[in-house]
């Protein structure tokens, strides 16, 4: 049987989720397609088409499949399900959105957030906030993955040629419609693909210091900004830019932390990261526990003699 990955796009470009995604099908299985479901997405099936180790990508084009709405994407989805032994996603918001009810119809248990695949039937996925790590396998005939993005390389975005089959859209759903949108406008890097994140937390005490501190530090680094839970609720930063359990999982190659004490949900989202910085005046923080460098001092002189020095 085949590894089915179903791809995150804009319907012009694959979103670089996906390329890791990819990567973990095809340690399910050497045979990898990729499903494109959008409205006018032929440039992101092209795109799709070229990246390695694919090497067939399935074409979905119709109106009701232009905002991803999961009635719509799951019925598209069980139109050509029997074809294959591994349903892959990336455990975005999307993903997640829509491998549950896909789950569901199918009647079989989802594989959630796995970071290693042992065997076909067999996968490692972390529990406990990431304090520990479970393995699992599964009998059923079709597997629905979500996968973790941090815990795979990201396959490379060109080098394949596969081919592209165009498949019947399927009719939208009368129980639901798109309403509408508001996207957040952000010149920065994208979170979960940046390279290099500056992230505060609650000791910052406002979002006009969080902003005073952060944006000129993020702006020397080309780093994109995140916040703690804490900093999130206390209306510090936007949803968006939370990172953790219930957040964004991040790995970038350098995160730097500020006033962030480190609970247990924060960790989960980025103690993958390759190198972290922890700035805290509390010698006690957890944050210290995984950081590669920690600096004991007052963040509010520290990063800005910080900025200055870069």
């Amino acid at each position: 049987m085949t590894a089915l990955v179903i791809a995150e796009h804009d319907n012009a470009s694959i979103k670089g989720a996906t390329l890791n995604t990819v990567t973990a099908a095809l340690k399910c299985n050497g045979d990898v397609h990729i499903l494109v479901a959008g409205a006018n997405a032929g440039a992101a099936a092209a795109a799709a088409a070229q990246i390695a180790g694919v090497s067939k990508v399935l074409h979905a084009d119709g109106d009701a499949l232009a905002h991803g709405l999961a009635e719509n994407m799951t019925a598209q989805i069980l139109a050509v399900a029997q074809n294959y032994s591994h349903i892959l996603f990336p455990a975005t918001a999307s993903g997640k959105n829509i491998a549950p009810r896909l789950a569901a119809k199918l009647d079989v248990g989802q594989i959630s957030d796995i970071t290693r695949v042992e065997s076909p039937d067999t996968f490692e996925r972390p529990i406990y906030a990431g304090n520990a790590m479970a393995t699992v396998q599964s009998t059923d005939a079709i597997k629905v993955i979500t996968v973790r993005t941090t815990g795979f390389d990201a396959a490379s975005a060109s080098g394949g040629a596969a081919p592209v089959e165009s498949v019947a859209a399927i009719a939208a759903s009368d129980k639901t419609s798109f309403v509408g949108s508001e996207i957040a406008k952000n010149d920065r890097p994208e979170l979960t693909a940046a390279k290099v994140i500056v992230s505060g937390g609650r000791a910052l005490g406002s979002s006009e210091k969080f902003n005073e501190l952060l944006t000129p530090l993020a702006d020397k680094l080309g780093a994109a900004i995140g916040a703690s839970r804490a900093a999130v609720d206390a209306g510090y930063a936007p949803n968006d830019w939370q990172i953790g359990q219930t957040g964004k999982i991040v790995a970038p190659q350098l995160y730097v932390a500020l006033g962030i004490s480190g609970a247990i949900q924060h960790l989960a989202g980025m103690k993958d990261s390759k190198v972290i910085v922890a700035i805290n005046k509390d010698p006690e923080a957890p944050i210290f526990s995984v950081a590669d460098y920690g600096l004991e001092a007052d963040l509010f002189v520290a990063v800005p003699e910080l900025t200055l020095a870069l």
